[in-house]
């Protein structure tokens, strides 16, 4: 009997997070995909791949629902887990021009709640050869900061930190852990200026994933498995 590997991913309705979800499904992975409310598309990916995609219900900023999804998938074992949440706001100001409130979301979103998914779901995650991934940004990188939407920066650099504080927590950990840095791709978020397509960027995060399967260790990497600077 075939046994299907499973990912859960954490932010699926549209852009990266469905493009991921896809990609998936199309090597043969199960699939347990979040959004936070109606998601057409994750609703088209099911039909297209019955039986192996499952659409849950979560509001990543919202702790009480992600405790309730942790809930609902008890006894689930998971091969990767990939939390991919962002938002941009205030995107050319400096800290003495953003509002707090826009700084405060974009904290929340960015670093806070999907490090929250991950310490929930941690001990979910296959312990031998199990990936836990989350979707950073190359000017989350201190190292290589070059000014560039500096507030948002901040808060995948924030990311980054709590990562690593998990990782430094569980010392002697199998599972592989990811701070993934897709590049710059044209979403919603990421703008028509951006230099590549989710097709450009999207397979190769997924071969990055499935290559660091059984590699125990934190590395913040691009599409390509490249390791950045942190």
């Amino acid at each position: 009997m075939t046994t299907h590997k499973t990912a859960l991913i954490v932010g699926a309705s549209r852009g990266l997070g469905l493009a991921l979800a896809e990609a998936f499904c199309t090597r043969g992975w199960r699939v347990i995909a979040t959004s936070r409310g109606k998601a057409n598309g994750l609703d088209e990916l099911g039909a297209r791949y019955p039986g192996t995609l499952e659409h849950e219900h979560v509001d990543i900023d919202d702790l009480a629902t992600v405790r309730a999804l942790h809930d609902r998938l008890q006894g689930r074992q998971l091969d990767v887990l990939f939390v991919n949440a962002g938002i941009a706001k205030a995107n050319e100001l400096t800290p003495l021009d953003v509002a707090e409130s826009d700084f405060l979301d974009m904290m929340r979103t960015n670093a806070l709640a999907p490090m929250r998914v991950v310490e929930l779901f941690h001990d979910r995650v296959d312990a031998g050869k199990g990936v836990i991934a989350v979707m950073s940004s190359e000017i989350g990188s201190i190292g290589n900061a070059n000014g560039f939407w500096e507030l948002y920066s901040a808060s995948k650099a924030a990311l980054n930190m709590l990562l690593a504080s998990f990782h430094a927590r569980h010392p002697g950990d199998r599972r592989a852990m990811l701070a993934v840095a897709p590049g710059w791709v044209r979403t919603d978020m990421g703008t028509q200026d951006a230099t590549l397509d989710i097709s450009d960027s999207i397979p190769r995060v997924v071969d990055v994933v499935e290559a660091n399967a059984g590699k125990p260790g934190l590395r913040f990497v691009d599409r390509h498995g490249a390791i950045l600077p942190w």
